[in-house]
């Protein structure tokens, strides 16, 4: 089986381990070949070019800059994302008969190259529904439903809708989000959604002591304390005002200690907490070389996750497989519209509670300090296997081909 896997995130190498490269290896694994486009910003001052890599070609195609730039070329450089992917289909990849394509949300501004391919060789498609857009910006105040910004959301909204309408099957993050798709998109056939979860190779990624305490002592942070990590973006969807209320709730909790390592638009509020607190018990960090940061993420006892309270939109946050995937425990912190924290508690490899109440997340951590983390952490582990491995994703997807052509 041909399958093209359509994506706006920098894609490499179907070697590095993240969400998708990890499924596409499954799809190579048990031998289909895999047909990636993966865009160049210009920025990076590089041409379009192709990686071939076993059963696997990738597709780096050159864009106009979509991020860290002015508003007029951001809006151009994304309406021009379709024609782009479109005609790059037709250039590079018109001797494949592709069987399946795959592709993601963000974005939803892929809608033309994938009916073109659909059309053109009757290939299968399939949504892997990773966020509800518009209407998250609307939960968020970055967009309305009137006015002005209304006339965008409607713009965005039919793409959405399109989207859906072009998608022979939709896999969801959960079953919360099945069912927020079928109500709020009643045009949609019920059967066509799905729960197809976030997942990832689930490598055992815990650390011995002695690796724990030296990547404690390589970035300062304190080896006889419970110690919660965020890794992650710092963004409007954290609701970074509300992380900042928590930590300071938590200020006189001496066996506690909180790292938060990321960046994003809301990053300097953090810092600017961090440094005029003077708070003895966090440390903040932008970034850490990504081996490190896995091997940090190990060494830590908690790993947190943080929702903003306006969300009307069922997130299911991937950075959770993270912290599985290094037998760590979870904290959520969100909405109460998500199910991430039912399942979680459910699971019995974390806790949760409701990200506009301190005190709940301070009596949290309290108890948190006391709790056999180590137990919880195996749960969490096995329930990766069992729940969120990629070998469960491709299963699910592949029956549905098989479907479509019995």
């Amino acid at each position: 089986m041909n399958v093209l896997f359509l994506t706006l995130v920098g894609f490499e190498s179907i070697q590095n381990r993240n969400l998708y490269s990890d499924l596409l290896r499954e799809f190579v694994k048990n031998g289909h070949k895999v047909y990636v486009i993966s865009p160049i910003e210009r920025r990076a001052n590089k041409e379009t070019h192709i990686v071939n890599e076993e059963n696997a070609t990738i597709l780096r195609l050159r864009i106009g800059n979509t991020q860290k730039t002015n508003l007029i070329e951001k809006g151009i450089s994304t309406i021009m994302i379709e024609p782009t992917f479109k005609k790059a289909i037709k250039q590079y990849f018109s001797y494949v008969k592709f069987d399946l394509v795959l592709y993601s949300t963000p974005p939803i501004t892929l809608v033309s190259a994938i009916e073109y391919v659909k059309k053109r060789d009757g290939a299968r498609t399939y949504l892997l529904l990773k966020d509800i857009f518009p209407q998250n910006a609307v939960d968020l105040g970055m967009m309305t439903k009137t006015g002005i910004k209304g006339l965008l959301y409607k713009f965005f909204r039919q793409k959405e809708k399109k989207l859906y309408r072009i998608s022979d099957r939709i896999g969801c993050m959960s079953q919360a989000n099945v069912d927020y798709v079928i109500k709020h998109n009643p045009e949609v056939d019920p059967k066509i959604v799905e729960v197809c979860p976030n997942s990832i190779d689930a490598v055992d990624k815990r650390v011995d002591e002695q690796t724990r305490k030296n990547i404690r002592i390589k970035y300062g942070i304190p080896q006889g304390k419970k110690v919660f990590i965020y890794g992650g973006n710092l963004g409007k969807p954290q609701g970074i005002p509300f992380v900042i209320k928590c930590l300071d709730a938590c200020k006189d909790l001496e066996e506690a200690h909180f790292l938060i390592v990321g960046a994003g638009t809301e990053y300097g509020l953090l810092e600017k907490y961090v440094k005029e607190s003077g708070q003895k018990n966090i440390s903040l960090m932008q970034r850490l070389p990504k081996a490190d940061y896995e091997t940090m993420v190990a060494a830590c006892d908690v790993g947190m996750i943080f929702l903003d309270h306006r969300f009307t939109i069922p997130n299911f946050p991937s950075r959770m497989l993270s912290y599985m995937k290094a037998k760590v425990p979870v904290l959520a912190v969100t909405d109460p519209n998500t199910d991430v924290g039912k399942v979680i508690v459910d699971g019995g490899f974390g806790w949760w509670c409701e990200s506009n109440n301190v005190y709940s997340f301070r009596d949290i951590i309290l108890r948190i300090i006391y709790d056999d983390l180590i137990t919880m952490g195996r749960v969490g582990y096995k329930y990766l296997i069992d729940h969120y491995s990629v070998e469960e994703a491709y299963r699910i997807i592949l029956n549905r081909c098989k479907e479509a052509n019995s």
